[in-house]
């Protein structure tokens, strides 16, 4: 593919995860309706809490209560399978955004260990809650590691840290019904 056309297929990759990134944030406030669905309202949610890039969504605090609500095991992995799919927002913008957020030393140094250790980077820094991992997802696709390989490890990841989440308010909610029931 020539040069031009390729930097016509990133522009507008960025273009579509800022416009989605914008939307996503901009009905923040509603997302809770969707709650109402079950678990296939977990999942949507989850995938729009994660299909922002550097906005907060309000997505693990309604998996830690939905884990209260429904079976944990399960609010995990439809949280954790929404949240990799929402990621893919990430690493679609690594690829897109070559040369923009390069010059953050965050980025550098993930993308430095994205680079020496791969999938492990993205599944520890998925499973573990931290406001860096949109930058894990734009080092994969900007260092073009292979779709299958960051998405197997983003579900991994999301996954454990969503059973945490899940389970945490399980164990709260049971937690203050005895406390609540003295």
């Amino acid at each position: 593919m020539k040069s031009w056309q390729t930097n016509i297929l990133r522009a507008l990759a960025l273009l579509a995860v800022v416009a989605i990134s914008v939307y996503i944030f901009s009905i923040r406030d509603h997302v809770d309706q969707f709650i109402t669905y079950g678990y296939p309202g977990i999942f949507l949610i989850s995938i729009l809490a994660n299909a922002t890039v550097l906005l907060p969504a309000p997505g693990v605090a309604i998996v830690f209560a939905m884990g209260g609500v429904f079976n944990p095991f399960v609010v995990g992995i439809v949280a954790g399978a929404g949240a990799a799919i929402g990621e893919l927002s990430g690493y679609i913008a690594g690829f897109g955004s070559q040369g923009i957020i390069e010059r953050a030393e965050l980025y550098n140094r993930i993308k430095d260990w994205t680079q020496r250790y791969g999938v492990w980077t993205i599944l520890i820094l998925a499973a573990i809650p931290n406001p860096f991992f949109d930058m894990a997802g734009m080092a994969a696709g900007a260092l073009k590691m292979p779709l299958r390989k960051f998405f197997s490890a983003c579900l991994v990841g999301k996954i454990i840290k969503m059973w945490i989440f899940a389970y945490a308010g399980a164990y709260s909610i049971n937690w203050l019904t005895i406390l609540f029931a003295k």
